[in-house]
């Protein structure tokens, strides 16, 4: 327990529910990110962390910050995810996933967790998104250096249908198939099985596990919204060509979860996992309030518009 753990992207989604499990689990963290002096930089360090600052498109910064930790957990954004920086590429994440894996080798981190995507490692790249695809290759990196490294595959989060990613007008809009199941997962459950492989190196270093806590359709999704927050709340499907508009690669992602999906092994997820949280829990735990609040802010636009 004494041991430093770092974890890169603390003050993102993934990165900050991984320091805080840690954290509450008695480790020793120390909180990579680009703005120390920020209010999530500030929390983490009230709550234990050691905070330091450092760049994941620069690689002797990122050596710095790894210098005598035992483990680091790695995540990148993804483009078009919120705090990317003006121009952002798939080409970048990779750069800025191996710039990590490479300080983590030349550091001489003895336990390395990255956070990739489910299906990273179960199809051709060419039938892969962009999105997976380049997290597949941050995979092959890591492999291809020799760390010791465990692989999280999480699937889409449920917070992405706390807010404006999936939520539109009162009502759940998304380019997926009305019936076609999706498969989703809180991210709190990423910082519990970030924790776990840390805690038990021998039996998750060189392991990848897809990741993913529920399974329904998303016509279902907006009826278990619906009755969380005491309202119907309907499901609205955007036609595709509205997503192309806005780049190709995110309407072939969709496309892609339309025909192919994730394809996570929830069953095992929860064996590994007992307390891993369905989208009924989820909603329970807060994220009801947080999707009222938002449309409640949706709402008040509309009347002082």
């Amino acid at each position: 327990m004494e041991k430093t753990i770092v974890v890169v992207g603390a003050t993102g989604l993934q990165g900050g529910v991984v320091a805080r499990q840690l954290l509450a689990d008695g480790r020793r963290v120390r909180a990579v990110t680009r703005d120390p002096a920020g209010a999530p930089a500030r929390a983490l360090a009230e709550a234990g962390a050691e905070v330091v600052r450092a760049e994941m498109g620069d690689l002797a910064s990122l050596v710095a910050a790894a210098e005598g930790a035992y483990g680091l957990f790695s995540v990148q954004p993804t483009v078009g995810s919120p705090g990317t920086p003006p121009g952002f590429t798939a080409e970048d994440e990779v750069r800025w996933g191996v710039n990590v894996a490479e300080a983590a080798r030349t550091a001489g981190v003895r336990h390395l967790v990255y956070a990739s995507v489910a299906g990273a490692g179960r199809h051709a790249d060419e039938v892969l998104p962009r999105n997976v695809l380049s997290k597949a290759r941050i995979e092959r990196r890591i492999a291809e250096l020799g760390l010791p490294a465990t692989i999280l595959r999480p699937v889409s989060f449920m917070e992405n249908y706390a807010g404006g990613y999936h939520l539109r007008d009162g009502a759940v809009a998304t380019a997926f198939a009305p019936d076609v199941p999706q498969q989703i997962m809180a991210v709190d459950d990423v910082g519990v099985f970030a924790a776990l492989a840390f805690a038990r190196p021998a039996e998750w270093i060189g392991r990848a596990v897809d990741l993913a806590g529920d399974e329904l359709t998303p016509r279902r999704i907006a009826e278990a919204i619906g009755e969380a927050i005491g309202r119907p709340v309907p499901y609205v499907r955007v036609p595709i060509e509205a997503i192309r508009q806005y780049g190709e690669d995110f309407a072939f992602a969709y496309e892609w979860l339309n025909e192919r999906g994730w394809r996570a092994d929830i069953a095992a997820a929860r064996r590994l996992h007992p307390g891993l949280t369905d989208l009924r829990a989820w909603l329970a735990g807060g994220g009801a309030a947080e999707i009222e609040a938002f449309f409640a802010a949706e709402r008040a636009t509309r009347q002082h518009a």
